[in-house]
């Protein structure tokens, strides 16, 4: 019986029932005892349930098995209790992103005592290779690595404030601006004057960091722009305005990072 319907019927049936007791994804997924990132996966469909999941979900939301995996099935018979009757506001948590410059600049540093040797980083590489540390750290650990905003621009996310602070950066010699030509277009790259300070940056940190580098750092930027035009955070903003962080949890493979079938809270 289990198995009759499809792990998007399933995410539809669960988002139906949420809303009817007026529960947010916070909520329910607290009750239930996973994480929201995790329950976004199920309700999108993208992630399996187990018969002991699916119990608890049952017990939460108040409905029976054999009713919700029926192909009738229908939230008529869902008992609402009185407090969930009553009206009320109900959001989602919502991290707010707050720049962190120091760890922004540290991160900046590190990327570029790896990078800054590679022709093919420039501004664009050097923007795309923030960006996905950014996000990939954020969908992983809930936690903001730098709190940068990033907007959605014609060449892929950029950082907000960016300039501001690699002219201050200039200013006080900790990275050297450089005019170049690559391939025949002009290049503006940086390189690092000093060593970023590794002991602001937690070791999950500079894992996700390393990570990105070893993936990313030797494309070219047409070929990191195009694939960041593909990323469900990027293409689920509007042009010039800022790129949400939950956007992280609803990315599909090769972009995601984290592993939602596994992604139980005990």
């Amino acid at each position: 019986m289990f198995f009759q319907i499809s792990q998007i019927q399933i995410g539809q049936r669960i988002i139906e029932l949420r809303k009817k007791k007026q529960l947010s994804q916070e909520d329910l997924a607290k009750n239930v005892g996973i994480s929201r990132p995790s329950l976004t996966q199920i309700e999108l469909g993208k992630r399996s349930i187990n018969i002991i999941e699916l119990q608890k979900f049952a017990q939460v939301l108040g409905f029976s098995l054999d009713d919700f995996m029926s192909e009738g099935f229908t939230t008529d018979g869902v008992i609402i209790s009185e407090e969930a009757e009553k009206p009320k506001t109900v959001t989602d948590r919502v991290s707010v992103p707050s720049l962190q410059i120091s760890k922004f600049k540290n991160v900046l540093l590190y990327i570029l005592e790896r990078c800054a040797g590679k022709p093919n980083v420039g501004e664009t590489v050097l923007y795309k290779l923030l960006y996905f540390s950014d996000f990939n750290y954020y969908e992983l650990y809930e936690e903001h690595l730098t709190g940068a905003n990033y907007s959605k621009l014609p060449f892929g996310p950029v950082p907000q404030n960016l300039d501001t602070i690699i002219n201050q950066m200039i200013d006080f010699n900790q990275i050297q601006r450089i005019k170049s030509v690559y391939h025949g277009f002009p290049q503006t790259r940086y390189l690092p004057l000093e060593k970023a300070d590794l002991t602001a940056l937690k070791a999950s940190e500079k894992e996700i960091i390393d990570r990105v580098i070893e993936q990313m750092s030797d494309w070219s930027a047409s070929a990191v722009s195009n694939y960041s035009h593909k990323d469900i955070p990027w293409m689920a903003s509007k042009d010039g305005e800022d790129i949400n962080y939950e956007l992280a949890f609803y990315r599909e493979p090769p972009f995601s990072v984290r592993n939602y079938e596994e992604d139980i809270e005990l």
